[in-house]
């Protein structure tokens, strides 16, 4: 797990290049650190050593010395093969999985990632074929960034590289940000920088004399709806999923240092934390955050689980003003405005992963993309229950279950109920249906947007753009599957993953696991009916059937509550930091030029005596301090300054 950067083209003193970017970088990597130069290439590497610790150094050439790889993450299936390279007379100098990517090229070429199983992002400089490859993993746990500069492109795994670039500058991109402001995160390959661009997940570039040109080498898929199931007998595929979550589990334990793991309270950290617990030689550690705040806090959930697995257990807690406390960090981490605190939290916990003294921990992400756990699966099940019969008045109790963690919605009526969740308002063939009260409620926030940025964006329709960004067979896949689809292919990656996963992780040199987005139980998991993820308004059935054994049954029963954290309320009261009141301040927000001046006054103010202020505010408020922040933090001045 590391940090890399590089460039592919003619370009003035490499290595003083390098020098930079991989400075900037340097928390990604804080072990080792190198640099590689070449006629019209170069690569840099800082190094958080995990496999191969005295052999595993980058850049790294093979025998030849005419092929040089910079890679980030790792191959879990990098033991099996090493094994089959072997049998076919390949010979290893180091016990590193980058080596093996090496031998897979120089024998597969760009194909090479159709055998890897693992989290990467990697580049590959070709000095016979005088081309650069540059990869990403198939569900994006991975960044990877770039930007052409004339006929010189440039990437690195974090975007603050590549502003040491000469001709690179930080200019906020106005679609990004209303992308952001509707559906969480840019559409990839946008990002909140104009002109700079992330490879999307699963896909590989190549560039060469010719240019750079990218493609997709895998995509999720889903069966259509009038196909026979492939899997009818529930029995088998629990077991069949077992197998592949314990495999995938086993793989990822694979490490020359101690490997952790984040326990949340809920299903699926506490189903890896079970697996982790039975395979580690060592005592398992655990690590989770504490709230201060009832509605968001877990940790009896915690302590349960801990304690019924015997781990070494550690919390941080997240008490009042802390995530007002670290909110700038977080954001010149994550790189992009963000419309939740959540982040924040994970920042401090990564945190205190580092002060134990480890730099690897398995997580549950991905197990609620996979096998349907969030709250809007079943909400959309029941909004279309709604929309088949619009003057039922029974169907929208159904509603007040979705949300137990949300105590309000127990005392309003059914019509209440029906318009919030705005059950019968979308026709049942809309792409979006699943995620369109989301959208909407999200996009209300641009109500705060100025009215030159309104002007500068001319209508654009963020929902419009991801319907375009659609595979041709989407309309044949159940509803379900569409739905998992968008959060799988989007907001996982957008960011889940990013934002709140590496991003936050790296922030402090750890790297994160996901057994749950091992491919082949990504790829199973698609093939399963609707029916055995989501049964009735029970979600990860299935999950739950092949893992009984490994938990306590009030972990095992318990609903899935997501991952929360405080929002606007985080920056009042013990929160109330002066860099909140001077970044919403009317000068900054007229400086910046991206916002209402007087809306947000208003909100700032509503936000500080109203700590219970609804969905739509909180997001406004987090969203625009947290553009504020990164424009203050990128560009050193507000929009209009920096583009002048």
């Amino acid at each position: 797990m590391c940090g890399f950067s590089g460039y592919f083209g003619s370009i003035r003193d490499g290595n003083a290049l390098l020098g930079r970017m991989t400075a900037a970088i340097a928390h990604r990597g804080p072990d080792e650190h190198g640099t590689f130069t070449a006629p019209q290439a170069g690569l840099g590497h800082v190094r958080l050593s995990i496999v191969g610790l005295g052999d595993g150094q980058q850049p790294m050439s093979d025998a030849s010395g005419e092929l040089t790889i910079a890679f980030n993450g790792e191959i879990f299936n990098y033991v099996e093969l090493r094994d089959e390279l072997r049998a076919r007379g390949r010979r290893f100098r180091t016990a590193s999985d980058t080596e093996v990517i090496l031998h897979l090229y120089d024998e597969m070429g760009e194909d090479c990632v159709s055998v890897l199983n693992g989290d990467f992002a990697f580049a590959i400089f070709d000095a016979r074929r005088r081309r650069m490859m540059l990869a990403r993993d198939r569900m994006g746990v991975r960044p990877l960034f770039y930007t052409m500069q004339g006929s010189t492109l440039y990437f690195a795994s974090e975007v603050k590289a590549l502003l040491q670039v000469p001709g690179v500058s930080a200019e906020i991109d106005p679609i990004a940000l209303d992308q952001i402001f509707t559906l969480w995160a840019p559409i990839a390959p946008r990002t909140a920088f104009r002109n700079i661009l992330e490879l999307e997940p699963a896909h590989l570039m190549i560039a060469d004399e010719r240019g750079a040109t990218s493609r997709a080498y895998w995509q999720l898929e889903f069966p259509d709806r009038s196909e026979a199931p492939a899997y009818t007998n529930e029995g088998r595929a629990a077991e069949e999923l077992r197998a592949l979550l314990d495999d995938a589990t086993r793989i990822r334990m694979r490490a020359d240092v101690p490997v952790g793991a984040y326990l949340s309270g809920g299903l699926d950290s506490s189903i890896v934390s079970a697996l982790a617990a039975g395979m580690t030689p060592r005592r398992l550690r655990t690590f989770s955050v504490t709230f201060d705040s009832a509605e968001h806090d877990e940790s009896a959930f915690q302590l349960e689980m801990a304690t019924a697995l015997g781990t070494e257990h550690s919390s941080v807690a997240c008490e009042a003003g802390d995530i007002a406390r670290v909110f700038p960090e977080v954001i010149r981490f994550t790189e992009r405005p963000i419309i939740r605190t959540a982040p924040a939290p994970l920042f401090q916990l990564s945190g205190l992963v580092r002060e134990a003294g480890l730099k690897v921990v398995l997580t549950g992400e991905g197990a609620d993309e996979v096998f349907a756990g969030y709250d809007i699966f079943k909400e959309a099940r029941v909004r279309r229950f709604c929309g088949r019969q619009p003057g039922s008045r029974i169907r929208p109790h159904l509603f007040r279950k979705l949300y137990p963690y949300l105590p309000g919605l127990k005392q309003q009526s059914p019509e209440y109920l029906a318009a919030f969740f705005g059950a019968g308002d979308d026709p049942l063939d809309d792409p979006l249906f699943s995620h369109r009260p989301r959208f909407k409620g999200t996009a209300a926030t641009k109500l705060f947007f100025s009215a030159e940025l309104r002007a500068e964006l001319n209508n654009y329709d963020a929902t419009e753009e991801l319907i375009g960004r659609l595979p041709a067979e989407f309309g044949r896949w159940h509803p379900l599957h569409q739905g998992q689809y968008l959060e799988s292919r989007f907001l996982l990656p957008g960011y889940i993953l990013s934002s709140q996963g590496d991003r936050m992780a790296m922030a402090h040199g750890i790297e994160g696991r996901f057994p749950f987005l091992d491919h082949r139980l990504v790829e199973f998991a698609a093939q399963l009916p609707p029916e055995m993820k989501l049964q009735g308004l029970t979600e990860k059935h299935i999950l739950r059937q092949a893992t009984r054994d490994l938990l306590p049954p009030a972990i095992g029963k318990r609903t899935k509550q997501p991952y929360r954290a405080p929002d606007s309320h985080a920056f009042s009261g013990a929160g109330a930091f002066d860099y909140v009141r001077d970044a919403l301040s009317e000068e900054a927000i007229a400086a910046s030029g991206l916002f209402n001046a007087k809306a947000v006054a208003k909100l700032h103010e509503k936000c500080r005596t109203r700590p219970a202020s609804g969905f739509r505010d909180n997001a406004a408020f987090v969203g625009i301090l947290s553009t504020e922040l990164w424009l203050k933090t990128f560009t050193g001045a507000g929009r209009k300054a920096a583009a002048a």
